[in-house]
């Protein structure tokens, strides 16, 4: 594996010169997901949040942010993107939803950025619409899973090993007192 690209000779941060570099298709998906009490996952699922189509609203928030990575990451180039593709998979069993990105260009450089940024923004969206019902959720398992194309060829993650992580715990009642 070669050194850090994003520092030059001196350690002093870069954005990487990708100028001589063909423009080709390039693909990256990235997952992730939220966990939550089964009372929230229910709200969400039968669409009776207050706020509205929790799923809807963090697709857009998902795609929005594929689109604007590189305002976000400093040395990260901008790209236009051919394709940004928001799924949601509600899990009853864990109490969580995952989400999975797939964002797609024809450019000189990988969207592996891209597809991690729309994650993490589509997650935090339904943190952000859900918080009013449970604070308590945890955004975890976040992660490339799959890069196609560009100069180092295709990569697929290992999956993930050891045993599933506990559920969230179940909100304490204010009246009980602590201890």
């Amino acid at each position: 594996m070669s050194g850090l690209t994003h520092f030059n000779a001196a350690g002093e941060a870069q954005m990487v010169d990708v100028a001589d570099k063909a423009a080709t298709r390039r693909v990256a998906v990235a997952e992730g997901r939220i966990r939550m009490r089964p009372e929230t996952l229910a709200l969400i699922r039968g669409g009776g949040h207050a706020k509205g189509d929790v799923l809807g609203v963090a697709r857009i928030a998902g795609i929005m942010a594929a689109k604007r990575t590189a305002e976000l990451v400093p040395l990260c180039h901008p790209l236009a993107l051919s394709r940004v593709a928001i799924e949601f998979d509600a899990q009853p069993d864990e109490a969580a939803v995952r989400c999975r990105a797939s964002v797609e260009t024809l450019a000189p450089t990988g969207v592996e950025m891209e597809a991690l940024c729309a994650v993490q923004v589509a997650l935090l969206t339904v943190y952000d619409m859900c918080k009013a019902v449970e604070r308590g959720m945890v955004i975890d398992g976040v992660r490339l899973i799959e890069k196609r194309g560009g100069r180092s060829g295709d990569w697929v993650a290992d999956p993930v090993p050891g045993p599933v992580p506990e559920r969230v715990p179940e909100r304490v009642p204010e009246d009980v007192p602590a201890g």
